[in-house]
């Protein structure tokens, strides 16, 4: 009897370990990799009617941008990509630059339009991204902010270069940007240029957010399929989900922080950001939209964002 309880045993262990592997295999395959449409639900953000709303904002301004004489930069990352950006010059001359940052399967000039014509009429240089594995930028994987990071260092160096050091430079970045943003200014060798960073909606860590969907969507716990993945991602991708966060990141950084979110965002959950908020040491401040989903705060709350967005920077650029 023994004999069989074990047998059975070991078959149900090696049938669970099979369908976990599987999952994971799923999920890494899914999200990982890069992907050239759109993977992010859009009822993530807001339901088609509101989206008809959202759009009388969104269209314009990327009309708009596109019809302007735009600068198209490369650079190259630390292992050998080319990464792709738009430069859009300010109305007169000035050293003040706001780097825009995309979300997760989205590009520079989708993502980031609105918010850089707002900081165009703001009287700022914009540079907006591609980040790896998106858009014009090369790469084969995701980098969820723990590779990008570097990337965005090093686009911050370009900027320091063209201005001949003399750049304020501000982060700014939507989910996954924004994500990126914050680690970014965790790095050490960051150049002082760096005056603030602003992260809209930013999950904490890939682990994180892909542990929340897990629960959310699938009803599972993270491990054990949290655990095969982010070996698979390590070995593939070379880098592991819980190597960097941006709770370590705003831990380490003098650079003043600027959080935002929406109060309905049910993708990366608002206490994502209020956890960057109460562990960020430096000067700070936090905006959350009443009714807004996963980036959407803007969209639907355009004037107080504006507002918030405008009076922190005069307190830390130019």
């Amino acid at each position: 009897m023994k004999k069989v309880l074990f047998g059975a045993a070991a078959i149900g262990t090696a049938a669970l370990g099979t369908a976990c592997t599987a999952g994971a295999l799923t999920l890494f395959n899914r999200v990982i990799p890069r992907q050239d449409v759109l993977r992010v639900d859009l009822n993530e953000m807001a339901d088609m009617a509101t989206w008809e709303e959202y759009k009388k904002i969104i269209t314009p301004n990327k009309e708009w941008l596109l019809a302007q004489p735009l600068e198209h930069l490369t650079i190259t990352s630390r292992d050998g990509l080319t990464l792709h950006g738009d430069f859009l010059p300010a109305e007169y001359q000035t050293n003040k630059l706001a780097i825009c940052g995309h979300g997760y399967t989205g590009c520079g000039l989708k993502d980031c339009a609105a918010i850089s014509v707002f900081f165009h009429k703001m009287g700022y240089n914009c540079l907006i991204v591609d980040h790896r594995a998106h858009g014009k930028s090369e790469g084969d994987y995701v980098g969820f902010g723990i590779l990008d990071r570097y990337d965005m260092k090093a686009w911050v160096d370009c900027m320091e270069r063209r201005f001949e050091g003399n750049a304020e430079i501000v982060l700014y970045g939507v989910s996954m940007g924004a994500t990126i943003a914050l680690m970014t200014a965790g790095l050490s060798s960051l150049s002082r240029c760096v005056k603030a960073v602003i992260a809209d909606c930013a999950f904490t860590s890939p682990y994180d957010v892909f542990a929340h969907i897990l629960k959310r969507d699938y009803h599972l716990p993270p491990f054990p399929i949290m655990n095969i993945n982010e070996a698979m991602c390590r070995s593939k991708a070379g880098y592991g989900f819980k190597d960097y966060s941006t709770l370590d990141a705003v831990r380490s950084t003098g650079i003043p922080m600027l959080f935002i979110h929406g109060r309905e965002d049910d993708f990366v959950p608002l206490w994502m950001s209020e956890e960057n908020y109460k562990a960020c040491r430096s000067a700070k401040d936090i905006l959350i939209v009443d009714n807004a989903a996963h980036a959407a705060s803007y969209y639907e709350s355009k004037e107080a964002y504006e507002a918030k967005v405008k009076s922190f920077l005069e307190k830390y650029v130019g």
